[in-house]
C-alpha cells in the first residue's frame, strides 16, 4: 500500500466530474492498494475542497497483471459509521413525479436504492442523505451524498449485527462485467459528499454551489437564463411556418426573450411513427428551410431555440433502411418499442458520428442559440454489437460513455449554444448531466401544484438554475387540475420561467398576466436563479408550500407562499424567513411597509386568508439601509 497527495484534482477521462480552477482551492489524496495475486491495483482517490465541505470520491483500477479479468462490481466509494441511528432520505418517483423526499429508518439488512432502466431515471435519483431522527431544515447532523452519473446506479446501505451503518455508491452491478484486459484501467465515476451541522438547507446549499461553482462549465452557468415559449403544447406535430409565426409575433409583443420548435420539424414527422434519426429539415412544413423560420424569428428580437432527441431511432427512417444494425438489438430477436421509438447503440463511434454529423449540418446552417436535448423511453434489449459476447456486461456503461462523449461534443463545439437536457421531463436529472446542460427540465408534469413536491425535492440537491419550470394551460393537460394563473406563475419562477401554451388562444385577461409575470421575473431572476435557496414549507407534510431566495449581499428576498386547499374556517398561520441579515431593514416592495431583519426571521409574517384553493403569494423585499 502507498499513497501520494497533489494540489489540484485530476480529470476523470470520458466522465463528468468536478474540477477546479486553481491548483491551490483543493487537494487530493490517492491510496494505492495492491492485490498480491492478480496484480490488481485500486487506487482510491480522494478530493478535498480547501473552503468548501465537499470530498469528492472515486476509485481507478489498473490491471498491472497478466492475465485479463472481468470486474462485476466497481463502486465508487464506500463509508462506515459506528454507533449511529441513522434515518435515509432519497428521491424517488416516477414519471411525471419526480423526486418525492422519501424519509426510512434503516433496519437490520441491506437495502438498496437504484435504476436499473439505463439511466438515472425517474424512479430513484442518485442522492442519499443519511441524517438523524431529528434533523430538519435548519437542525441536526446531515451527509449527503450525490452521484455524479447518469446510467444504471446502486445505493446500498447496510445495517449490520454490530449497529454499524455502512454506505456503498457505484455503477449497479445489474448485468455489469466490464472487461479488463492486461495494462488497462477502469475509472469509477465520482460521488459528492457533504455534511452539514444545521440539518438539510445546509446540505442542499453545499450541493448547489459545488454543482453551479465547479460541475456546470457552460458559459450561461453565471447569466440569467432567457424566458422562452415552447410551441409543444401549443401546435404538437400540427404545425408549418405559416401557423408558428403568431405566436412568434404574441411572444415579441409579452416580451418573452426565445421562442422553441419542439417535436415535429425533422424528417416526415406528422406523429411519433417516423423520422427520428433523420436530423434533416422537413420541407413541407418548412418549404423556405428552417434558416428561413429563424431569421423570422430573430428579427422579432427573440431567440430561436430548436429540441433533438439524438440518441433515438425510428423503423420509418432513413437512417434505419441505410443502417439497421446502428438499432440496439439483441441480434435473433424483435426489440421493444416504447413511445413507437427505439434505441441507437451509442456505445459505437460511428453511431455517434453519424448523429453528430447530421445535426452539425443544421447547427451550421441556421442560426440557433439553444437546444433541447431529449430522451423519451428507457434503455432495452442491450446489446452493442461491435463487442462479443463475453463482453455485453459493457453495453449498459458505454452507451452512457457514448452519450457523455457526444454531449461533450457539442458543449466544447458550440459554446454558445445553451443546452437543456430532458428525459421524457426529469428521467436524467442529476449531477453528471450538468456537465453538459447547465439547465434540465424537471418534470413533464407542468401542473404548478404537482411540481411543488417535485421542486421542493429536487432542490435538495440541484440549484435552482438547473430546474426549467414552465406555466402551462389550465385545466392541466397532464391531471386537469384548474390552477389559477399567478399561481401557475409564482411556481415557475422557482426555476428558469417559461411558458408551455398557445399564446394565441389566451384571454386578454391572461395575456395580460403573462406581460407582468414576464416583467415582473426579469426584475428578480438573477436573484431567483442565482441566490441562496431556503426551503421554508414542505407541501408534502402539510397544506402550504414556501421557499425563498436571498441574493449573496443579504440585500435582497424573494418569498413565495402557495396555499393548496381552502377551508371555511382558515387557521391563521405565518412563515418565517430564514437567511436575511437581522441588523438590517427590509422594505416590502409591494405596500411599502418596512421590517426589522430579526423581525421576519422571528415573528415571521402572517400569511394572507384567501378562500380558494391555489391561491398564491409573492414578496419583494429589499434592504433599506
Amino acid at each position: 500500500m502507498a499513497y501520494s497527495i497533489a494540489n489540484g484534482k485530476p480529470d476523470l477521462k470520458g466522465l463528468p466530474h468536478s474540477w477546479v480552477k486553481e491548483a491551490n482551492e483543493a487537494q487530493t489524496l490517492t491510496i494505492e492498494l495492491v492485490d498480491e495475486v492478480s496484480k490488481l491495483e485500486f487506487d482510491l482517490i480522494y478530493t478535498i475542497y480547501r473552503y468548501r465541505p465537499i470530498i469528492a470520491r472515486s476509485v481507478l483500477v489498473k490491471n498491472n497483471g497478466d492475465d485479463s479479468v472481468y470486474l462485476e462490481k466497481a463502486a465508487s466509494m464506500q463509508i462506515d459509521f459506528v454507533d449511529r441511528d441513522f434515518e435515509t432520505i432519497t428521491l424517488p418517483g416516477a414519471h411525471a413525479n419526480e423526486r418525492h423526499m422519501q424519509r426510512q429508518s434503516i433496519n437490520q439488512g441491506v437495502h438498496v436504492y437504484g435504476s436499473h432502466r439505463g439511466a438515472s431515471s425517474h424512479q430513484m435519483n442518485p442522492f442519499i442523505a443519511l441524517v438523524n431522527k431529528d434533523t430538519d431544515e435548519y437542525q441536526g447532523d446531515a451527509y449527503g451524498f450525490a452521484f455524479v452519473y447518469s446510467g444504471n446506479h446502486a445505493i446500498e446501505v447496510e445495517k449490520d449485527q454490530f449497529n454499524q451503518t455502512r454506505l456503498n455508491i457505484g455503477i449497479s452491478d445489474y448485468n455489469f462485467d466490464w472487461k479488463l484486459e492486461k495494462g488497462a484501467e477502469f475509472q469509477t465515476p465520482e460521488v459528492i459528499m457533504t455534511y452539514s451541522n444545521t440539518g438539510l438547507n445546509k446540505m442542499s446549499q453545499n450541493f448547489h454551489k459545488l454543482i453551479h461553482d465547479r460541475i456546470i462549465r457552460s458559459k450561461y452557468k453565471d447569466q440569467v437564463r432567457p424566458i422562452l415559449v415552447n410551441n409543444w403544447e401549443a401546435t404538437y406535430f400540427d404545425f408549418n411556418e405559416e401557423k408558428l409565426k403568431p405566436i412568434v409575433d404574441d411572444a415579441k409583443k409579452l416580451g418573452i426573450e426565445m421562442f422553441v420548435l419542439d417535436d415535429g420539424w425533422f424528417g416526415h414527422r406528422d406523429d411519433d411513427n417516423s423520422s427520428l434519426g433523420d436530423w434533416k429539415v422537413f420541407k413541407k412544413k418548412f418549404p423556405n428551410g428552417l434558416g428561413h423560420f429563424a431569421d423570422y424569428v430573430h428579427k422579432q428580437g427573440l431567440k430561436f431555440g430548436l429540441w433533438f432527441e439524438p440518441e433515438m431511432i425510428s423503423y420509418d427512417s432513413d437512417l434505419y433502411k441505410a443502417h439497421p444494425d446502428y438499432l440496439m438489438h439483441v441480434p435473433g430477436r424483435k426489440p421493444s418499442p416504447s413511445r413507437n421509438q427505439y434505441i441507437l447503440d451509442l456505445g459505437r463511434k460511428e453511431v455517434r458520428d453519424n448523429i453528430y454529423n447530421q445535426m452539425v449540418e443544421v447547427l451550421d446552417s441556421v442560426d440557433i442559440d439553444y437546444i433541447k436535448w431529449d430522451m423519451n423511453r428507457h434503455i432495452s434489449d442491450v446489446f452493442e454489437h461491435d463487442l462479443p459476447s463475453e463482453r455485453q456486461g459493457e453495453s449498459y456503461h458505454r452507451y452512457i460513455l457514448g452519450v457523455y462523449d457526444l454531449m461533450n461534443r457539442f458543449a466544447i463545439n458550440y459554446p454558445n449554444i445553451l443546452i437543456e437536457g430532458c428525459s421524457g421531463g426529469g428521467g436524467r436529472f442529476d449531477a453528471g448531466m450538468a456537465y453538459y446542460t447547465p439547465q434540465i427540465w424537471a418534470s413533464d408534469n407542468s401542473d404548478a401544484i404537482a411540481r411543488l413536491t417535485i421542486q421542493y425535492g429536487t432542490s435538495l440537491v440541484y440549484p435552482q438554475s438547473m430546474m426549467t419550470s414552465h406555466v402551462s394551460v389550465s385545466p392541466n393537460e397532464q391531471n386537469g387540475r384548474i390552477t389559477p394563473f399567478d399561481t401557475r406563475g409564482a411556481v415557475a419562477m422557482w426555476g428558469d420561467l417559461g411558458y408551455e401554451l398557445d399564446l394565441t388562444k389566451m384571454s386578454e385577461e391572461d395575456s395580460q398576466k403573462v406581460k407582468e409575470q414576464v416583467k415582473d421575473y426579469k426584475a428578480i431572476r438573477e436573484v431567483t436563479q442565482y441566490g441562496d435557496l431556503y426551503r421554508l414549507k414542505n407541501p408534502k407534510y402539510g397544506n402550504q408550500a414556501a421557499w425563498m431566495v436571498v441574493s449573496p449581499n443579504q440585500d435582497e428576498a424573494i418569498v413565495t407562499w402557495v396555499q393548496i386547499l381552502s377551508y371555511a374556517q382558515s387557521y391563521l398561520t405565518k412563515t418565517k424567513l430564514v437567511g436575511l441579515d437581522p441588523t438590517r431593514h427590509y422594505k416590502d416592495l409591494a405596500t411599502g411597509e418596512v421590517y426589522g431583519g430579526d423581525e421576519l426571521m422571528e415573528m415571521g409574517i402572517y400569511d394572507p386568508v384567501i378562500h380558494k384553493d391555489f391561491a398564491s403569494k409573492m414578496y419583494h423585499f429589499k434592504a433599506v439601509d
